[in-house]
């Protein structure tokens, strides 16, 4: 008698760009995918394998889940993105699989509280403090001149992408980023800006699996355009990385200790961090994969080539990885950034950009006729390009040079008052 598939929950938002390549990677792994969904009821098909869930209400969550498995247990949960990491642990929890506990996953979700959790650790860390939206703007301009200094960072607790995160260099820059946070964070019902030092230095990104606290170095990225701000707008991610062997090895160590500072023990992570003359300080670790189509940058052999997707899985059913190692040509990712508030009228110079040699893909994720929101307020991009080659170099001059045929029709915003 033949055993059923193995059974995986993936969590994701309505709009992910994550869930395809899930369900592809399941598709070739031969395992069935139940979706777990924050959507109402409309916006699902009959006969989909889907669960709506409630991600902010996850003893509701939880109660759903029991339920549902009663009768069909679950092999693992997988998280996607932010916004599914306290979900996948609380239920993970609650039907014993493989999970971070739910403190680790909200301390990796807060910045606040992970900048607290590596500093109790004894990890390197700017100074920081934490403050709240209602705040008076020249209230905290004096605080952070008297406990952190300028220049310093100003930056939502529980946002992501660059999204909030704003330099200030003079205590009217930090008034003024601070009210704009503040803002922001208003209209989305949050209330917690935390205001650190700066840290300057290249910036790097790790993508790694944990296996009981063990951590597995997939990739090493570069970020060869300056991320100095006032916004943190990031743009391309090339690997492997040009850094030298040692400095790698100390990004690997950065984030190895970050995660256990934090309790992350199992699963995909994902660590930013900056390195200069002081050495290697983390800027956060996110107990889940690559976000946007990044994580098409990067193959691997197994038994043949395999996804990120498809390791992040085996991992999470206790399959072997140990003869996984990232293919040996070179690859990156171009995010297009959105050059100013408006709306998208059209796009040209696509067919152009994908015949740049080295390009595999180019794909406007904007849609026409929508408005567009940049950063710090925003928190999507026009697109993505996905290129590979020889060498880094070659890749990030593909990158670029894609990039530059692609032209956006935009119609400016009406200004007000």
């Amino acid at each position: 008698m033949t055993a059923d598939p193995p059974r995986v929950l993936v969590l994701a938002t309505a709009h992910s760009y994550r869930l395809d390549p899930f369900l592809a990677a399941a598709h070739k792994l031969g395992v069935t995918v139940v979706r777990g969904l924050d959507v109402p009821p409309a916006h699902v098909s009959a006969g989909e394998a889907v669960v709506r869930l409630d991600f902010r209400d996850p003893a509701r969550a939880v109660r759903q889940m029991r339920a549902w498995a009663k009768d069909r247990p679950l092999a693992a949960i997988i998280p996607t993105d932010d916004a599914t990491v306290l979900l996948a642990a609380h239920l993970g929890a609650a039907l014993g699989l493989r999970h971070n506990a739910v403190a680790a996953a909200e301390a990796a979700r807060d910045k606040h509280q992970m900048r607290q959790a590596l500093r109790a650790a004894g990890l390197p860390v700017p100074p920081f403090r934490l403050f709240h939206a209602e705040q008076p703007a020249a209230e905290v301009a004096a605080a952070v001149a008297a406990e952190i200094g300028y220049p310093c960072v100003v930056k939502p607790t529980c946002l992501s992408g660059s999204r909030g995160v704003i330099r200030a260099d003079t205590p009217a820059e930090l008034k003024a980023a601070f009210t704009r946070v503040a803002a922001l964070l208003r209209g989305l019902g949050q209330t917690d800006i935390l205001v650190e030092g700066y840290l300057p230095g290249r910036e790097f990104a790790l993508e790694g699996l944990l296996a009981d606290g063990r951590l597995q170095v997939l990739a090493v990225f570069d970020k060869p355009d300056p991320l100095d701000g006032p916004y943190f707008e990031e743009t391309i991610y090339v690997t492997p990385s040009r850094a030298d062997a040692a400095t790698q090895a100390a990004l690997a160590e950065c984030v190895r200790s970050a995660a256990q500072a934090l309790g992350l023990r199992e699963g995909a992570v994902h660590g930013e961090a900056r390195v200069n003359a002081r050495g290697v300080w983390l800027l956060e670790v996110a107990g889940r994969s690559i976000g946007g189509l990044c994580g098409q940058t990067l193959r691997f052999t197994h038994a043949a080539d395999v996804s990120l997707e498809e390791l992040i899985l085996r991992q999470a059913l206790g399959w072997p990885l140990a003869a996984a190692a990232r293919e040996r040509q070179a690859g990156g990712v171009l995010m297009i950034p959105i050059p100013a508030a408006g709306t998208l009228l059209g796009v040209s110079g696509e067919e152009a950009a994908r015949a740049v040699p080295g390009v595999e893909s180019v794909e406007i994720t904007a849609r026409l006729n929508y408005p567009l929101v940049p950063l710090p307020e925003g928190e999507s991009y026009l697109g993505f390009i996905i290129a590979r080659g020889p060498t880094p170099a070659e890749v990030e001059a593909a990158l670029r040079q894609a990039h530059a045929t692609l032209h956006f029709a935009v119609e400016p915003a009406l200004a007000t008052a």
